[in-house]
């Protein structure tokens, strides 16, 4: 994670009013002589002027990502050609183990494998990136004026830049295989997308303030990541894994499972890109690679998850704003 130099902020930046905390400063004297103690008065911000503040420092944003990617291909021959080459190496290495290895059933399997991981690793790449960026950049935050919050919103910002690039991939392989996707289900997998980065901005805010005083959450978090990853349905069928708690007569937990957000956005994204619910297998007269949920039942759902993610991420900044005024005798 690159760190942001007091100098590389933009002029614009250091002017933003973000009144979160007033910090007494240490050494200070009342008039009976005695001396101050360093403290931190709570600030009454409202939610709105947090957003408003954050909507002016938008440039800055930009700016943020921008350096991000800078950083992360400085002196790299390939630059971002990386962002597609590693995506499409993991997926050769699933592909193989799984198909040749496993013998997984499913018919391009590498189109079904690949459409999951795209929304995987957007979701990683967000929440790792943000979990330790208000420590990276504690030169920045104790110095400059600015709100906080921008430097883990630019960490979601820069997973949607390589986002892009890895869809790019995904793009060559339909053409290659003379695949062609649901196409009537494609606004279902843009909303997808909208849930996602609203609930991985909302884990990023959230995640970035308590770092800083529990650093331990960075090493968590990917412990948590990992086990996170085989609860989504990326590699084997959601249907699978539902009908098998079903089966048991494990509705709760069933449910539980669908309440996953990403595994809702990763079977929308499924449904979109790879299509076919119901293929032919021979031995096997008809397996369901993706959820049988009609079109509205996925609009519901993300509609819900939509409206969760919403509430999390004021929620957490509002969490953010609370602790950040302790931020400068943490770091």
């Amino acid at each position: 994670m690159g760190t942001v130099s007091e100098a590389s902020v933009p002029a614009a930046a250091t002017g933003l009013a973000t009144r979160l905390r007033s910090v007494v400063p240490l050494g200070g004297r009342k008039d009976d002589g005695r001396e101050l103690m360093a403290r931190v008065v709570s600030s009454r911000v409202s939610l709105r002027t947090r957003l408003r503040e954050i909507w002016g420092a938008r440039e800055l944003f930009v700016f943020l990502v921008r350096k991000d990617l800078k950083v992360k291909y400085k002196n790299s021959v390939l630059g971002f050609l990386w962002s597609m080459l590693n995506p499409a190496f993991v997926l050769l290495v699933y592909y193989v183990v799984f198909k040749y290895f496993l013998k997984n059933p499913t018919p391009y399997f590498a189109l079904y494998l690949f459409a999951g991981l795209l929304i995987w690793n957007l979701f990683q790449t967000a929440t790792t990136g943000a979990v330790s960026v208000i420590v990276a950049n504690s030169g920045i935050v104790k110095k400059v004026a600015f709100p906080r919050e921008i430097l883990a919103l630019s960490q979601v910002g820069t997973a949607c830049v390589f986002f892009f690039f890895q869809s790019l991939v995904l793009i060559l392989f339909l053409v290659g295989f003379q695949y062609s996707p649901a196409w009537s289900y494609l606004p279902i997998a843009l909303f997808a997308l909208v849930d996602l980065i609203v609930f991985a901005a909302a884990l990023s805010v959230f995640l970035s303030a308590v770092n800083v005083f529990f650093r331990d959450i960075e090493h968590l978090i990917l412990v948590v990541l990992n086990a996170w990853f085989w609860g989504v349905p990326i590699i084997y069928s959601y249907d699978l894994a539902y009908g098998m708690f079903a089966r048991h007569h494990l509705i709760w937990l069933a449910r539980l499972y669908l309440a996953n957000p990403v595994t809702t956005v990763v079977i929308s994204f499924q449904r979109a890109l790879y299509g076919k619910v119901f293929v032919h297998i021979p031995g096997n007269s008809h397996y369901a690679v993706l959820a049988t949920y009609p079109y509205h039942v996925y609009v519901e759902l993300l509609g819900v998850q939509l409206g969760a993610a919403v509430l999390l991420l004021f929620g957490a900044m509002l969490v953010f704003g609370r602790i950040s005024g302790n931020f400068a005798e943490e770091l």
